[in-house]
């Protein structure tokens, strides 16, 4: 599992989760970008921090609080970290703390690495793609050694198939009528449902780690919100499906917008 990019991702999103609480246990201010999405000073350090951790790779960066590059640049790239450096700043503004750092490395649009750290609870998911590695550690601080993070690694398991309840997880802030549909469909089998709401990219992490069986999103996300969380799932054999090809869904696309998808074995 040991790669120099892995833990170069994995110390940025301990660092970032150290400034995020900072400000979290503070008070909250809250500006409001020009597509009316929330954004808060959490938002902009981190991703100061993770700059700082990242630049120096050389590697190109896609950052939901940098000003993107042109395709025409961007299309050349064979290789780019995606970041959230918050993601679920709404249930950051409420406080719930069910949001996250994320940070992948994607590959010829494919995602290679991924880390997803939870601040609040300082749990941190770490994947490794090629080598079908994922773990989860419970850390007791946002300063722990990379040696820390390994020796508290749990390795994740998802479900095995045809659980009975399927558990299927579902957005706490927005859960759309074709979502609603998916969830009769299920029960139109003959099948019991639970539905599992979680904020973020920790929809992702509980299919991963066996907590929920399917994870539809028929609602918009961008490439920084699931990169990361495709990484960990991808690791232990989930497939995070494209509604629009069938195929996995690919990264540094012309359009950073992804289109619907299905997270499942």
């Amino acid at each position: 599992m040991k790669n120099k990019q892995l833990e170069i991702a994995i110390e940025a999103s301990l660092k970032a989760g150290k400034v995020i609480m900072d400000v979290y246990n503070s008070k909250i201010e809250v500006e409001y970008k020009d597509d009316k999405s929330p954004l808060t000073e959490a938002d902009t350090r981190a991703n100061d921090i993770i700059n700082t951790f990242l630049v120096p790779t050389n590697i190109p960066i896609i950052s939901e609080e940098n000003k993107q590059t042109e395709y025409s640049t961007r299309k050349r790239w064979n290789q780019c970290w995606i970041v959230d450096p918050v993601d679920g700043t709404k249930e950051f503004i409420k406080r719930n703390g069910e949001f996250t750092v994320n940070i992948a490395l994607v590959t010829n649009g494919k995602p290679e690495l991924g880390v997803i750290y939870v601040p609040v609870t300082k749990t941190i998911y770490v994947a490794n793609v090629a080598e079908n590695e994922a773990f989860k550690a419970q850390l007791d601080s946002h300063e722990v050694s990379i040696e820390a993070v390994y020796r508290a690694a749990v390795k994740l398991q998802p479900k095995a198939l045809n659980s009975n309840p399927v558990q299927i997880v579902g957005s706490r802030s927005h859960m759309s009528p074709e979502t609603l549909d998916f969830v009769d469909a299920i029960k139109n089998e003959g099948k019991e449902v639970e539905v599992v709401s979680k904020g973020s990219s920790l929809k992702f992490c509980i299919v991963a780690e066996g907590n929920a069986d399917v994870y539809p999103r028929f609602a918009p996300t961008m490439e920084w919100d699931t990169a990361a969380g495709q990484a960990i799932c991808n690791a232990v054999g989930i497939h995070v499906i494209s509604k629009e090809t069938n195929q996995e869904l690919l990264y540094n696309k012309e359009n950073l917008l992804n289109p619907w998808f299905l997270v499942s074995k």
